[in-house]
C-alpha cells in the first residue's frame, strides 16, 4: 500500500472518529439551527427535525447533559413551553466539528484512489 493510499484511507478513519454526540443528524440540525437564532421552541425543533416528541426529548438531553444546550421550561399562558438556547460551549463544538468535516472533505476530495 502506497503512502498516498494510506493517507487517503486514513480520511474514513478521521470521519468514523468524528465527535457522534454533534455529528447525529438529528443533533446537527438541531445544534445548526441553534446557532442561528437566539433560541427555539420545541414545537419548532420538532417540526424542523421531524422527530417524534419523545424522540426529539432524548437527543435534547443528551445535548444538555453535554453542556451544549440549555433547555428552559415555563409557560406562555397556561400553556407549557420548552425553549431551547445553544451555549457557548454549543456553539464551539459545532464550529469546531464542520471545520473537521470541512478538512476531512478537502482531504478526501484531494486523495488519489488506485489499487
Amino acid at each position: 500500500m502506497t503512502s498516498r493510499h494510506n493517507a487517503g484511507a486514513r480520511v474514513f478513519e478521521d470521519v468514523a472518529a468524528t465527535d457522534r454526540l454533534i455529528h447525529e443528524p438529528a443533533r446537527l440540525v438541531v445544534l445548526t439551527a441553534l446557532a442561528s437564532c437566539q433560541s427555539a421552541d420545541f414545537v419548532f425543533l420538532q417540526r424542523l427535525t421531524a422527530l417524534q416528541a419523545g424522540n426529539l426529548s432524548q437527543h435534547l438531553a443528551k445535548l444538555e447533559q453535554a453542556g451544549l444546550i440549555t433547555v428552559t421550561k415555563g409557560f406562555s399562558g397556561k400553556y407549557p413551553q420548552t425553549t431551547v438556547a445553544i451555549t457557548d460551549d454549543g456553539k464551539k463544538a459545532l464550529d469546531d466539528h464542520w471545520k473537521k468535516l470541512d478538512e476531512l472533505r478537502k482531504t478526501a476530495k484531494g486523495s488519489s484512489w488506485r489499487r
